[in-house]
């Protein structure tokens, strides 16, 4: 009899997920609903959807208080736009937030599944215009303001189901594939978010998107696998010679140098598909775009320094080379006002 992580043989385990997704149980051993507060109870207390509606000031403070509490370099990255975007971009940093920790915070495949759901259908409610939860509240006003349609947001929720079922991928394509759902929706929400809407503009920030996945992917290679996750296609471990006891031992050989050169360059290749995107979009988003496309490719030369080795530790950017993407960053923000006020002291 196979079983799965968590130690239920494998009917045992697929009946629960039934269960969890549906409601529809062949034993009544879990209840559904004490699945759900088990999931609730695993989470910040605030996560939990409110007896009461809050009103809209309500939600967009909750929002940005998550927003710049739980990701030290997203006040950063909101600097460099303007400040009427800024609600929009916590409500949708909320929402992917509070997402995700669902996804990875539970430690249960089955309890996130219930929870993911009850999230999906608060996401339902919200385009049916039937508001509870304060990230709800402040998304619908972004939604109403930015034209935003519901696939994107859902899209991600099929990326965290997925995570708890599918542990390997076969291909570089089955990589690919997940990443249409976990990282290409966030930059189309920044796009509808900033006026950017089109397709040709899409498909250059999907190839960004990805590429940051791929980047990060390839940085937390011994994370993940701790995490019970190998996202290096299996084809590729094969055709390098690598197996996955090669991950487990920390054991750089060759083959997984190689291996490792091969995806690096890969995503490297994507990142450069995508940055036409910068030239295509407002000063402000260019900036933001423009710093978030140059620490990928820092992350990928951190990896390129180690020689390849992602297994003895993880792989990360420099604070010297952190602050020179923060400073130039800085100076192309400040550039038109030193130049402004150089203007005004030679006119008088």
């Amino acid at each position: 009899m196979t079983t799965t992580e968590t130690g239920q043989s494998r009917d045992d385990w697929e009946a629960l997920v039934m269960e969890a997704r549906t409601g529809e149980s062949p034993s009544n051993s879990f209840d559904r609903d004490e699945l759900i507060e088990r999931g609730w109870a695993s989470l910040p207390g605030n996560y939990r959807i409110p007896s009461s509606q809050p009103t809209l000031e309500e939600a967009r403070a909750y929002c940005k208080t998550l927003a710049e509490t739980h990701y030290e370099n997203f006040h950063v990255a909101t600097w460099f736009l303007p400040k009427t975007l800024r609600p929009h971009f916590h409500a949708i940093y909320a929402y992917c937030r509070i997402s995700d920790d669902v996804a990875d915070e539970l430690g249960n495949p089955v309890i996130a599944l219930a929870l993911l759901d009850v999230w999906g259908r608060e996401l339902d409610a919200c385009y049916e215009g039937r508001l509870r939860h304060p990230v709800f509240v402040a998304l619908a006003e972004t939604i109403r303001e930015c034209g935003i349609p519901k696939k994107p947001f859902a899209d991600l929720l099929t990326a965290f189901r997925q995570d708890q079922t599918v542990k390997r991928y076969d291909t570089m394509d089955d990589v690919l594939a997940y990443c249409r759902y976990s990282a290409n929706p966030v930059g189309r929400l920044v796009l509808y978010a900033c006026g950017h809407a089109d397709e040709e503009k899409f498909k250059l920030s999907d190839a960004t998107c990805t590429a940051l996945q791929l980047a990060n992917f390839w940085q937390d290679v011994r994370e993940d696998y701790a995490r019970g996750r190998v996202y290096l296609p299996q084809k590729d471990l094969e055709f390098f010679g690598v197996n996955e006891a090669t991950i487990a031992d920390r054991v750089v050989t060759p083959g997984f140098r190689g291996l490792m050169r091969t995806e690096v360059e890969y995503a490297r290749g994507l990142f450069e598909e995508g940055l036409p995107l910068i030239g295509m979009v407002g000063r402000d988003l260019a900036l933001d775009l423009d710093l978030f496309s140059r620490g990928g490719l820092e992350i990928l030369r951190a990896i390129e320094l180690r020689d390849f080795d992602v297994l003895s530790s993880r792989p990360a950017i420099s604070k010297g080379a952190k602050a020179k993407l923060l400073l130039g960053a800085l100076g192309a923000k400040l550039i038109p006002f030193w130049k402004l006020r150089r203007g005004t002291e030679k006119a008088a």
